[in-house]
């Protein structure tokens, strides 16, 4: 389960950044999840109430899912797609994707 790997990862962060604000408590971590980063929204939520210690051992983990986006090279249309191989609706061409694979603390909230 690599989503355990991952939030050991963003805890790390958001501890080594309570610690340079000399906080002493994470109330908020937010990460902003791509529907197509390949991670499971449950098993992180899991992960991190598990792996949740010292400074962050009451912090709310607060997941913005970001959509993504495909851009059709040929027609120039755009739409929000749930597939890496996303098909134009209008020409059938294969989409270029923009977004949707993000995977990042967007921001902590601490005392």
């Amino acid at each position: 389960m690599h989503e355990m790997t991952i939030v050991a990862n963003v805890l790390e962060i958001a501890h080594r950044q309570a610690a340079a604000a000399h906080a002493v408590r994470i109330n908020r971590v937010v990460l902003d999840v791509g529907r197509l980063a390949g991670v499971e929204v449950e098993a992180l939520r899991f992960c991190f109430g598990a792996a949740r210690s010292g400074l962050s051992a009451q912090a709310e983990l607060v997941i913005r899912e970001v959509p993504a986006r495909g851009l059709c090279p040929g027609c120039g249309a755009t739409a929000e797609v749930s597939e890496p191989a996303a098909v134009c609706e209008a020409c059938g061409r294969v989409m270029a994707i923009s977004g949707g694979r993000e995977l990042s603390v967007a921001s902590l909230n601490v005392d």
